[in-house]
């Protein structure tokens, strides 16, 4: 009797999804964005129209300390569950050594920051990396979503509407970047935002803002006064794993051949 009745709410899920998908689906499969406004604005006295942006996000790795603020001030702004490994922006620390093996460590998202370690002599560099969502121009999680939950917004930013979405964790798997995951209450996805509900406001991402050696810069793309604009022109710029063709808008500025 049990196994019927699983059988039976498994046809119905995937009914479900299936009609959804079909209303959805197609115009993500173009690679369409989406001219939705992303979520209605609580603040009637909010004027954003996301067709007049196009955002990214650059960052120097040379400047990183590895202090973990800005992991702080995104599980602060964003409400982000606190057990250890839920984090929409992280901090990894890359140790490469003579023998060309590189060690990778992430204590908490680094959000306390690192501890020391004993370098020694075979020890040539180390440095520390951010890492988010990198919002692509091609981004996997919306092709793979079933129910157009994951989409990409106007202004090139990639969302999530909760109220779609079904948690069966395609675009979690999709994403090549480790950026996403399942909210252990709400039981949908979650990601980085470049905190939509702040930049719709003028205002910068918390990350950027909180992070003490400027490391991460916000801006406009298409725009030559733009901060990013600069950021890109004047530094030798690199993204995560390019072979992939996902047409990241995180940029790295410094990026070693190590960094994975």
């Amino acid at each position: 009797m049990k196994n019927n009745i699983t059988s039976k709410r498994r046809d119905v899920l995937k009914a479900m999804a299936g009609f959804a998908a079909s209303l959805v689906v197609p115009k993500v499969a173009r690679g369409e964005k989406s001219t939705a406004k992303p979520f209605d604005w609580a603040d009637d006295s909010i004027h954003y129209d996301p067709h007049d942006h196009n955002w990214g996000m650059g960052v120097d790795i040379d400047k990183c300390i590895g202090c973990g603020r800005c992991s702080n001030a995104c599980k602060i702004e964003n409400d982000v569950p606190k057990e250890p490994f839920f984090f929409r922006t992280w901090v990894e620390r890359y140790q490469v050594k003579e023998n060309g093996e590189t060690i990778i460590d992430c204590p908490n998202g680094a959000i306390d920051g690192f501890e020391k370690h004993p370098e020694g002599d075979d020890v040539l560099r180390s440095f520390f990396v951010p890492k988010l969502c990198n919002h692509c121009e091609n981004p996997p999680c919306v092709q793979v979503c079933p129910v157009g939950a994951t989409y990409q917004s106007a202004d090139g930013v990639v969302l999530v509407d909760a109220d779609y979405c079904l948690g069966c964790r395609y675009c979690i798997q999709a994403c090549p970047y480790g950026a996403r995951f399942l909210h252990p209450v709400t039981r949908t996805a979650e990601k980085c935002t470049f905190c939509y509900h702040r930049i719709v406001r003028g205002e910068e991402p918390a990350c950027v803002e909180a992070c003490p050696t400027e490391a991460r810069v916000f801006g406009e793309l298409d725009q030559k006064a733009s901060p990013l604009h600069r950021f890109k022109r004047m530094n030798h710029i690199g993204v995560l794993k390019p072979a992939l063709n996902t047409e990241p808008k995180v940029f790295y500025a410094n990026l070693d051949m190590e960094v994975k």
